[in-house]
């Protein structure tokens, strides 16, 4: 029986020296320049000819960009080759939601707070990044010191190196992970994604919603006022830009951290987790609870909780969201309420819970249905 493995990237924090981050900061830049003038070419090409122009192409121009700019000789081909890759995703991109009718969205330039990470796209002795000995070493750049925080397991194959507001960073994606089994529970669980409680189990547990953002927004607001009461191009503005994005990053890892332990506790808890298919999009495009919404980050939770489950051998099953909270849990009946009712109460059966509660049960016997397990309500 062949083992059953997943693709994995780990992030690990970089060492490197004065000479090495001078290094890395050139590559990027002169990534995020080659970038905007592939964007240029092809839309020249297309307003002035009516003419697309292929990754293939831009990739056997670079030859001929080395021989006239002497400095892309000192970054890696296959770092090059990426960023042509990486604009011809965008351009996928965009050609998909028009002919999905969705607003495009151009392709846009990038300035240099924008474009923050280059790739190399193969590791090994042939590749332009190699493992070697507990140092991580990049063509044209050296051997770098990695902060080794956890064991990286699989294969390599390929080595992105981003910089963030407090230093660098490498992010190896690894295939061919194994995955570790967890022993069954026996137990499944329905989970209703809110504002109110961050999400509420079929048995009636509620999980805290932390509210990062709405805790931190006071400190945020005051950052960004000391950023706007500085001089432009002055060093004490870019050290207030600098604070201000450490205090943005650190409500991202708090919030990334709470999704990582509640999905962590749900799957080692349950052998099948059921969750509406939320259509987040749609959903902050209401004004009023927007910024709720996107503080409590329903999307990657429930990414992160689906790779975690795939990784311990668990099931995520999503179910079709509609009159979950409508449907009565007890009888099945209708039961109408606006979002403002936080109660569910049944005049047929006399079922009464918090509608958080009705929805997850619901969700749960709807997963269940789905698998041809049992959908009955129970009264």
């Amino acid at each position: 029986m062949n083992e059953q493995t997943v693709r994995k990237t780990y992030k690990y924090k970089l060492k490197p020296t004065p000479e090495q981050e001078r290094a890395m900061a050139f590559v990027l830049r002169h990534c995020r320049e080659l970038y905007n003038a592939a964007l240029q070419e092809r839309k020249e090409a297309w307003q002035r000819c009516g003419v697309s122009i292929t990754v293939a192409q831009q990739s056997t121009q670079l030859p001929a960009i080395k021989e006239v700019r002497p400095e892309y000789r000192d970054i890696n081909a296959q770092v090059l080759q990426d960023v042509l890759m990486r604009l011809d995703r965008a351009f996928q991109r965009f050609f998909a939601r028009v002919k999905a009718g969705e607003t495009p969205g151009y392709p846009r330039f990038q300035g240099v707070n924008r474009y923050s990470s280059f790739t190399y796209k193969q590791v090994g002795e042939h590749g332009g990044a190699r493992l070697d000995n507990g140092f991580l070493v990049l063509s044209k750049i050296g051997r770098l010191a990695v902060r080794w925080s956890r064991t990286l397991e699989g294969t390599p194959k390929t080595v992105n190196i981003s910089r963030e507001v407090d230093g660098w960073y490498v992010c190896v994606s690894c295939a061919d992970v194994p995955i570790q089994l967890s022993p069954t529970t026996g137990r499944e669980t329905g989970i209703d994604l809110g504002l109110e409680a961050f999400a509420t189990l079929s048995d009636g547990t509620r999980i805290v919603n932390p509210g990062w953002y709405r805790t931190a927004a006071r400190a945020l607001k005051t950052a960004q006022r000391r950023v706007s009461r500085r001089k432009k191009g002055s060093n004490r503005r870019r050290k207030a830009v600098a604070l201000l994005a450490k205090s943005h990053q650190k409500v991202r890892r708090q919030r990334q951290d709470f999704h990582h332990k509640t999905a962590l506790a749900l799957v080692r808890e349950n052998d099948t987790v059921y969750h509406e298919d939320l259509q987040v999009r749609n959903m902050v495009r209401n004004h009023h609870l927007a910024k709720s919404i996107s503080d409590a980050g329903w999307s990657a939770f429930l990414g992160i909780l689906s790779f975690k489950a795939a990784c311990a051998g668990r099931r995520v099953i999503v179910v079709n969201p509609a009159f979950t909270s409508q449907t009565c849990s007890g009888c099945g009946i209708m039961v109408q309420k606006g979002l403002s009712v936080r109660w569910h109460s049944c005049p047929e059966c006399g079922t009464s819970l918090h509608r958080d509660h009705n929805a997850a049960k619901n969700i749960e016997w709807a997963g269940q249905a789905l698998r041809g397990g049992v959908a009955v309500a129970a009264s």
